[in-house]
């Protein structure tokens, strides 16, 4: 069950070897490094995952292989498909390997809200009472789901217990819905946790985002939830220009991987194909913001 969700949930890379290939040791490195860093919880096989770009049978290893590394950590899994039939399927895979529940946003090319309800009927007809995360990301589903659809949604099926916010403004919508919404469900923020400090003040219940440095994530988190504003923002401002580079949809994946790659948390940064890959100029600007990071951290 999802409904008591709160805290870090760290949005996975799939570790790639140079050839293409997926690298499960990594995995293990990876999970390692996210938990030191105070993740609460993995969301896997999502956009920042390069899920698209596995086959079925890759997307179920590389969610078992970070559900065994997780530790008893709850792991969420995306499992988002405009094939209903197919998302039923990895949804019942990865429910009998101990996922937490599932992830699912409406597949593009819903044109109108009584579509994007059609489409859920749908899919908790097939899947029946898998804990849900909806998640409402129009800048890459093309898209958008209003406050009252959102509302109805969650009060037509009780499976959606969590909501990942990353529509924009996200702080005005994420007050919206808290005042809209009849029941209580977890707000979790994506949008790589840009706006972090001000949607936790909106009342989300933590961030659903990936970033290299996870430490600031989990930082951020607790000094607000201790009430610790300015301590928050201060921490939050050290890392903001990092944080922003990788906001750079599939290109700043690219960066991130870079990043964890220099910090062990992964052996080899590649993209599956296709993908970006990075330069020696872009490289040079990662050199030069790690380089100011470490000064402004003391380090």
């Amino acid at each position: 069950m999802l409904t008591d969700t709160q805290g870090v949930y760290i949005v996975a890379q799939t570790p790639f070897q140079a050839d293409g290939a997926i690298d499960l040791p990594s995995i293990d490195t990876l999970v390692d490094f996210y938990s030191r860093h105070g993740a609460d919880g993995f969301t896997v096989l999502g956009v920042a995952g390069e899920a698209a770009k596995l086959t079925a049978a890759e997307a179920l290893a590389v969610a078992q292989r970070f559900m065994r590394r997780a530790g008893g950590k709850p792991v969420i899994v995306g499992v988002s498909n405009s094939s209903i039939a197919q998302l039923a399927e990895l949804t019942a895979q990865v429910m009998d390997a101990g996922a937490s529940g599932v992830m699912i946003a409406p597949p593009t090319g819903l044109r109108s809200e009584e579509e994007v309800f059609n489409y859920f009927a749908g899919v908790f007809a097939r899947i029946g009472n898998v804990p849900t995360v909806l998640q409402d990301f129009p800048f890459s589903t093309g898209v958008w789901m209003s406050v009252p659809t959102i509302c109805r949604l969650v009060n037509e099926f009780p499976q959606i217990q969590v909501l990942k916010e990353e529509d924009l403004p996200s702080i005005t919508k994420i007050t919206r819905l808290r005042a809209s919404l009849e029941r209580r469900i977890a707000i979790l923020t994506g949008n790589n946790a840009m706006f972090l400090p001000l949607e936790m003040g909106r009342g989300v219940d933590g961030p659903m985002a990936g970033f290299s440095h996870p430490e600031m994530l989990s930082g951020v988190y607790r000094l607000l939830k201790q009430g610790q504003v300015e301590a928050a923002h201060d921490l939050f401002d050290i890392y903001l220009p990092l944080l922003s580079h990788e906001n750079q949809s599939q290109w700043g994946v690219a960066v991130r991987k870079e990043v964890l790659r220099r910090r062990g948390a992964i052996a080899c940064a590649a993209m599956r194909q296709p993908g970006p890959r990075l330069t020696a100029v872009d490289l040079a600007e990662i050199d030069l913001l790690l380089n100011r990071l470490q000064r402004r951290l003391g380090a």
